[in-house]
C-alpha cells in the first residue's frame, strides 16, 4: 500500500491525541508520581516521546536537504533514553510538555511539506524515513498512550 505524507500526518496527529488523552485521563495524583511506567514518571515519558519524534523531524530535514543517507542510525538508544529521562526529572512538567508540543509541531510541519519520495529514502542504518516516522513517531506515541491507559485503568 502506498502511503503519503498526508496519510502519515493524520496517523501521527491521531496517535498523539491518544497519548494526550491518556495523560488527561490520569488521576491528578499520578501525574506527579515518580514512577508510572517502570522507573519513569510522566515527565520522563512525555520528554521521551518528544525526543524521539524530534529525531524524526531531523530525519525529514535531512531528507529535504538530500542527505538522509548521512543521518546516522542511533545505536545508543538506552543511553539516550537515560539522558532524556535525567533531564526530564530535573524539569517541571509544564516545561517538558511545552517542549514536546513544540517538537511535535515542527515534525508535523516538516511532514506536511514532505515530498512523497523522501519516505523511501534510507538513513545510514538502512531504515527508511517512512519506517522511522512510524516507529519513532506514530507507533511510539501509541505505545506510550497504551502504557498510560493501563496505569490509569489500574488506579
Amino acid at each position: 500500500m502506498i502511503v503519503s505524507p498526508a496519510d502519515l500526518v493524520m496517523e501521527a496527529e491521531a496517535a498523539r491525541l491518544e497519548f494526550l488523552q491518556a495523560i488527561s485521563n490520569l488521576p491528578p495524583a499520578l501525574r506527579d508520581a515518580p514512577k508510572l511506567v517502570g522507573d519513569w514518571g510522566l515527565r520522563e515519558i512525555v520528554a521521551h516521546a518528544g525526543y524521539w519524534v524530534g529525531t524524526v523531524g531531523e530525519a525529514l530535514h535531512a531528507a529535504e536537504q538530500g542527505r538522509a543517507d548521512e543521518l546516522p542510525h542511533i545505536d545508543d538508544v538506552e543511553e539516550r533514553n537515560a539522558v532524556v529521562a535525567r533531564v526530564a526529572r530535573e524539569t517541571d512538567l509544564a516545561t517538558v510538555t511545552k517542549r514536546e508540543a513544540a517538537v511535535f509541531e515542527a515534525f508535523i510541519d516538516r511532514l506536511r511539506r514532505a515530498d512523497p519520495a523522501w519516505l523511501g529514502m534510507r538513513i545510514a542504518g538502512g531504515d527508511t524515513i517512512e519506517r522511522i516516522v512510524r516507529e519513532d513517531g506514530i507507533d511510539h506515541y501509541r505505545e506510550h498512550a497504551a502504557d498510560l491507559q493501563k496505569v490509569g485503568a489500574a488506579a
